[in-house]
């Protein structure tokens, strides 16, 4: 039973002064396998999407020498982020922003040019859910034979049916969990530790939670997590126009529906027919039970199953295909009052307005990741005390430097003061250059803290409390510069 079929249910029950269940039992949804364009699509991109995710965490990349060699890595450890060239430190979680900033606004822009065209192919919930009823297909049989056995009482046979897809689920729930696991470590040596019972013992819960939500998931909720637990197609209903395309039943060319007889009867008798034979194809092929014909409903994933589902009846019956198809809601009611459809408009200022904002997201983190400096300074000012007035009358300040070195190698670095005249920078254990500036080195991809003090003369000028001090650190070498401006306080 559709959606839609059990609101009109509800309303007739209504009328009659009945009373109304808050919430309806659902029946079972038993999809039905279908061949067609769609289709094809779909199987490419489950194939591809599983392909990356499951085999990914095992492509190498060289970074040199005690460098991870795993292309993608979340180094949990160490606090870093390694995407093949690109490598991202705790302090630039900015560019995460800016990922998940583009993720939304290219969702947007799917939403406006194809509605739920996410849910249909790319969703993860869709693309695992669609593997497990693969397998249930090759053990089960197709719809007609999974519903006969679902009523048969058990036997061996039934059994061991049962005992095969679930164990094939499990693994592949398994494997699911196991893979994302190898995100955060590196996966070969992570995978000989877990088969060897050496693993650390956080690996092997996360594994188990993911197998379960998994398995739960895509093989027991499927259609349920796409209309009550995902919050999607409550908000893409706000963010549709009448231009974007959906998956739509044409009820100028399908009514009066009937059975293909009683259809050809009424064109030779000259009488109005349908196209649409009721064959309920389109409802036995959708993942979710949705009868398109009632409309867009929340429950509709817009996978385009019922397309191809529909396309194979007209060629069978000798119909133009076309039926049931990807169309505007302003072409369905221009259709309903005899006005020929308009062209598809994919290029209109909300189409545009989405592309802009991605194209300058996307620009302003490829600039921000091309010219990001490999070196970075902070410092950090004594609190307590903030300055020290020495026995010759000098002022002293204390600060506490994290010079930061982003490239694969040890560099090394000059550390000096500007701004105050006559000052004196000094750390513990660290010689000076002729000009007073601190040597240090830095190994590669480190941070190195460093403890310094900033002398003034008792000679210097006090006209105020505070003022500014500049720390700046120079490689040689490259003359690669950082710098940090903070507070030099006086009595």
């Amino acid at each position: 039973m559709s959606v839609r079929q059990q609101q009109l249910d509800d309303a007739a029950l209504i009328e009659s002064g009945a009373e109304v269940p808050l919430y309806a039992t659902t029946q079972k949804v038993y999809p039905q396998s279908v061949e067609g364009r769609y289709r094809k699509i779909k199987w490419a991109i489950l194939f591809v999407t599983l392909g990356i995710y499951y085999f990914l965490p095992f492509v190498r990349w060289d970074r040199g020498l005690d460098a991870p060699g795993q292309a993608v890595l979340v180094d949990i450890a160490n606090r870093r982020f390694y995407f093949f060239f690109i490598e991202i430190w705790p302090q630039e979680f900015y560019y995460i922003t800016g990922l998940l900033i583009l993720a939304a606004f290219s969702l947007f822009l799917m939403n406006a040019v194809a509605g739920r065209i996410w849910c249909g192919y790319l969703c993860p919930q869709t693309v695992w859910t669609d593997l497990f009823l693969t397998v249930e297909r090759w053990i089960e049989g197709d719809r007609r034979e999974r519903m006969m056995k679902a009523g048969q009482p058990m036997n061996l046979e039934r059994f061991t049916e049962l005992l095969l897809k679930h164990s094939t689920w499990l693994l592949i729930a398994w494997w699911t969990g196991g893979a994302w696991v190898l995100y955060f470590a590196d996966a070969p040596t992570l995978v000989y530790k877990l088969a060897t019972f050496q693993g650390e013992p956080i690996a092997y819960i996360w594994i188990a939670i993911l197998t379960f939500t998994t398995y739960f998931l895509a093989g027991f909720m499927r259609e349920q997590v796409c209309t009550y637990m995902c919050p999607w197609p409550r908000i893409q209903a706000a963010l549709i126009d009448e231009w974007a395309l959906n998956v739509t039943y044409r009820y100028d060319r399908g009514e009066p529906r009937g059975s293909l007889k009683k259809n050809e009867a009424l064109r030779l008798s000259g009488s109005q027919s349908g196209d649409c034979v009721d064959c309920h194809q389109c409802v036995n092929v959708c993942p979710t039970g949705v009868d398109i014909r009632d409309g867009l409903q929340i429950d509709c994933i817009q996978c385009g199953l019922c397309i191809d589902a529909c396309d194979n009846i007209m060629t069978r019956v000798g119909r133009p295909t076309g039926l049931i198809g990807y169309d505007t809601q302003i072409n369905v009611e221009r259709r309903s009052e005899g006005l020929p459809a308009l062209p598809v408009n994919l290029i209109r200022p909300r189409t545009i307005l989405y592309a802009v904002l991605i194209a300058a997201v996307g620009a302003i983190m490829l600039y921000a990741l091309t010219t990001r400096n490999m070196i970075e300074l902070a410092a950090l000012h004594d609190r307590n005390p903030q300055y020290v007035t020495l026995s010759d009358g000098s002022v002293r300040n204390g600060y506490e430097l994290h010079l930061v070195n982003r490239q694969a190698e040890e560099r090394r670095f000059l550390v000096g003061v500007e701004g105050l005249k006559g000052a004196k920078i000094e750390s513990a254990g660290l010689t000076s250059d002729p000009a007073g500036r601190l040597m240090v080195s830095v190994g590669r991809d480190q941070t190195l803290e460093l403890r310094v003090l900033i002398t003034v003369p008792a000679t210097f000028s006090r006209e105020s409390k505070s003022q500014n001090v500049v720390i700046r650190a120079v490689e040689p070498v490259s003359g690669a510069v950082a710098t940090v401006n903070d507070h030099f306080f006086l009595p």
